[in-house]
């Protein structure tokens, strides 16, 4: 079947007033969610599977998604976390070796609702212009009208605390194929697998927890250090998992990504605000301000860290050459070490892996 030979009218409608209409090509029904475009040109079958998209519409900039269909391998977690998906051109016959199936037959099979023939270009525009924005899509057949109330009743992303819709609540235990070399917990705030996977090739045990872990269970555990995953949502509703970090710092060595990176800011009394679109993709420039090299990363998040918030003794790593805003953190004496973007580069260049290795210096007494 061709691309529309069949297909269900899709109503995407946003706060500002906004509505376009495209093709259905995965479920039917409605979804509610903040719209953020992201301007990876592959790579779409990790963010789908990305805990930190979560309440999140995704708007894939790339004009033709779907081309390698689905490879199970690739997914960054079990199921298909945002709230829905929408592209300009979403193909429904892959051409790799390595697919397993369509990209909307995966739509169906994980209930995902996705709009294609919309223009994106203009869409993506629009964010920029005016910030994220909440709406819906929908196949119900209402008038423009009653889309727009409705995407003007879609919540806040900060008025729901998606980790711990998304995060494991059950501890388990990743062992190294090879040589141990440390053990560490991960806190999983939406944890992708990459992450775990990058650590295991450096050798590190893993043991993940659920996000509510005590801080005195951690420390009982005598690892050798933390992780503080990625994950969804607005930092600053999160202050019962800050106060539980706050109890760590100081205490062995720290490693936070992304999400994990604003909590890890927090706790030591810094704040976070949102940004008017945020940053996602695998094309963003980062300055290495301790090297002076600039590193092309994966990122996804909607929030960052007021760097002039920080107390003394935080060295500022890295900066965004988007918009300055602060990408890196390291505090020499509590043993502190962060970043906003994703080391585990999935999907994306692998510019900044060596992250990994920066936290298994500190583990080992040494400076990142």
């Amino acid at each position: 079947m061709g691309d529309w030979e069949g297909r269900r009218r899709i109503s995407l409608a946003m706060e500002d007033g906004t509505v376009l209409v495209g093709r259905s090509m995965g479920v039917s029904g409605t979804v509610r969610g903040e719209f953020v475009f992201n301007t990876a040109m592959t790579g779409y079958e990790e963010v789908l599977t990305d805990p930190s998209y979560a309440g999140q519409i995704v708007v894939m900039t790339a004009p033709m998604i779907g081309n390698t269909g689905i490879a199970r391998e690739d997914a960054e977690s079990g199921a298909v976390h945002l709230s829905g998906f929408v592209g300009r051109e979403i193909k429904d016959y892959p051409s790799s070796h390595r697919s397993k199936l369509s990209l909307p037959d995966y739509f169906q099979e994980q209930g995902v609702m996705a709009a294609s023939g919309i223009d994106t270009r203009a869409l993506t525009l629009r964010i920029r212009e005016r910030g994220s924005l909440r709406g819906i899509l929908t196949t119900d057949d209402l008038s423009s009208d009653a889309l727009v109330e409705a995407a003007r009743a879609v919540p806040s992303i900060s008025d729901t605390d998606y980790v711990r819709q998304v995060a494991s609540h059950t501890p388990r235990t990743y062992v190294p194929p090879g040589p141990m070399s440390f053990r560490v917990t991960l806190v999983d705030y939406g944890a992708k697998g990459s992450i775990i996977q990058n650590l295991l090739d450096l050798g590190i045990e893993v043991t993940v927890v659920p996000p509510d872990t005590r801080a005195k269970q951690i420390l009982e555990d005598r690892p050798d250090g933390v992780v503080l995953s990625n994950g969804p949502g607005d930092p600053a509703i999160l202050d019962t998992i800050v106060s539980e970090v706050r109890g760590l710092v100081g205490r062995l060595p720290l490693f936070g990504i992304c999400l994990g990176h604003q909590i890890l800011a927090r706790a030591v009394g810094g704040r976070t605000y949102k940004l008017p679109f945020g940053h996602h993709g695998v094309n963003h420039p980062v300055l290495d301000r301790i090297s002076g090299k600039v590193l092309i990363t994966s990122q996804n998040h909607n929030y960052a860290v007021d760097a002039a918030s920080l107390p003394p003794g935080a060295t500022k790593t890295f900066e965004s050459l988007y918009d300055r805003s602060l990408e890196g953190i390291w505090f020499r004496e509590s043993r502190i070490y962060s970043v906003q973007f994703h080391p585990e580069a999935a999907p994306g260049p692998h510019d900044a892996r060596n992250i990994f290795g920066a936290f298994l210096n500190m583990m080992a007494g040494r400076d990142p």
